[in-house]
């Protein structure tokens, strides 16, 4: 029994990998997220596809429930808060959230939902691949992404009322 699955296994294995050949986007940077001891928590890739960045994340060992995540301005990620990475990333000088009439920030994303097994994975478009866009991103102090300890409301500024900082990880160019 075993034998006849591994072959149709293994032509679904291969069919995804050839899907991957046509997949077009490529990696700008990285971060390991850690906890502010040092445990790791995730790795977050941003991407291009040649018109818009996304940044694919993926974490584990965090409470589950909706946690509030972002992008911030200053790429270091010192403990035991976190208060290194400063605000949000917010170049075009909005106000907070999806939610807000006057927002919101560029790096305002939607919470990262953990399951019961603690984990979790997504993938969000953070905006045009642009030489502006690139330039917020990279800019001298860099970016950090940090993840709250509580849900973002999508609306209070200037942070969304998501709670202390659980883990922080620095963009870096690939």
């Amino acid at each position: 029994m075993r034998m006849m699955l591994a072959a149709p296994l293994a032509a679904m294995a291969l069919a995804g990998c050839s899907t991957m050949d046509n997949f077009s986007a490529s990696p700008i940077a990285e971060a390991q997220l850690t906890r502010a001891n040092g445990v790791p928590v995730g790795t977050a890739q941003l991407v291009s596809d040649g018109s818009t960045l996304s940044l694919a994340m993926v974490a584990t060992g965090l409470e589950p429930g909706a946690h509030g995540f972002h992008l911030h301005t200053t790429g270091r990620c010192e403990g035991p808060d976190f208060k290194s990475a400063g605000g949000h990333l917010n170049p075009l000088n909005r106000e907070h959230g999806s939610l807000n009439p006057e927002g919101k920030h560029v790096g305002d994303m939607p919470n990262l939902e953990v399951g019961t097994s603690r984990t979790a994975s997504t993938t969000i478009d953070i905006g045009p691949d642009t030489a502006a866009y690139r330039n917020y991103l990279f800019d001298a102090d860099g970016t950090a992404i940090v993840i709250h300890a509580g849900p973002d409301d999508y609306r209070t500024d200037p942070a969304g009322d998501a709670g202390s900082r659980v883990a922080c990880g620095v963009l870096t160019m690939s």
